[in-house]
């Protein structure tokens, strides 16, 4: 078989408003041309929709889900609107901020990645004062939301800024970007206890943590997608240091997240339904392990998707804990 060419090897092909990719390889770009920011947003507005990836919701869910799961096991029971829509927003805008923090620092690289050619900063639709500009009004709309916060709640929120600044940069000199990622995604969880709790104690931390393990196997599998794009640009992750070793070493990430989410929910009090869900996560990232096939990019990223379900499965296990 033919080695899968690079991405300077695949340049897009434009034939009209049609993109096509010079080969017969799975298009792995992560914006697809035509989909609804195309279809029903004013031109001005979809490279910043796409810059604060609303139109690719998968990472808003894959942060919404453990918050809310730390809300139900601080409530006990399930939150407010007030507190399910502060900690929603919350966790919208700084996913989307960071999101543009990461297209700011690999503008230069992500033109020469095939998933991530045609981002608005790489593919040249908006400029990098425009994205500072729009930074800065995610920022503000986020800081907003801590006024409706305790003190300690906002002092904890503030903590997080410098991973937020700290991981599109991490990539350069270390292999673990995912971590860095996973800290800062599920920082909202840390959050949602210092707000009803008023102290984080050690299950809730144990908790975070079994999300940060999730999200280094989650997002690893999400590398293999750019690997061969990461290795030739001399940017480092787990993916290219695990190497062929993938699975295995996804594997026990997420054996190392059920230990955590289990031992943390008993320190939290869950209820024997918490186990049975915990089971039922357990075979899902099990079934996730060994479907994993590392030489198939379009295979990695639909098991990337996949992990919306575990979110979703995590907040259920911790509402029928409280039972």
């Amino acid at each position: 078989m033919n080695a899968r060419p690079s991405a300077d090897e695949c340049k897009p092909l434009y034939m009209g408003d049609h993109t096509m990719t010079s080969l017969s390889y799975p298009d792995l770009s992560d914006i697809h041309r035509g989909d609804w920011v195309d279809r029903r947003l004013p031109t001005a507005w979809r490279p910043y929709t796409r810059l604060a990836r609303l139109d690719r919701p998968v990472g808003i869910w894959l942060t919404l889900f453990p918050c809310w799961a730390a809300l139900v096991q601080a409530l006990h029971s399930l939150p407010d609107l007030r507190q399910l829509a502060i900690f929603s927003l919350g966790a919208l805008l700084m996913r989307s901020a960071g999101s543009t923090v990461n297209d700011i620092a690999d503008r230069k690289f992500d033109g020469h990645v095939e998933r991530t050619r045609f981002r608005p900063l790489a593919s040249g639709q908006i400029g990098t004062p425009q994205a500072f500009v729009f930074l800065a009004v995610q920022l503000a709309l986020a800081a907003s939301l801590l006024f409706f916060l305790a003190p300690y709640t906002r002092l904890v929120a503030v903590c997080v800024l410098p991973l937020v600044f700290i991981y599109p940069l991490c990539k350069r000199f270390t292999h673990w970007p995912q971590a860095v990622l996973g800290a800062a995604f599920n920082w909202g969880m840390l959050m949602a206890w210092a707000e009803v709790a008023g102290h984080i104690p050690a299950g809730a931390v144990l908790m975070w943590a079994g999300a940060i393990t999730w999200q280094i196997g989650y997002d690893t599998v999400y590398a293999y997608v750019d690997v061969k794009d990461d290795a030739r640009l001399g940017l480092k992750s787990t993916a290219v240091l695990f190497g062929n070793h993938g699975r295995a070493c996804i594997g026990l990430s997420y054996a190392l997240t059920i230990g955590a989410w289990s031992l943390g929910g008993w320190l939290l009090g869950m209820s024997l339904p918490y186990a049975v869900g915990m089971l039922v996560i357990a075979a899902h990232l099990a079934w996730q392990t060994w479907r994993i096939d590392l030489a198939r990019p379009e295979v990695s990223f639909r098991l990337f998707l996949a992990n919306v379900l575990t979110g979703g499965l995590l907040a259920c296990t911790a509402l029928i804990g409280t039972w």
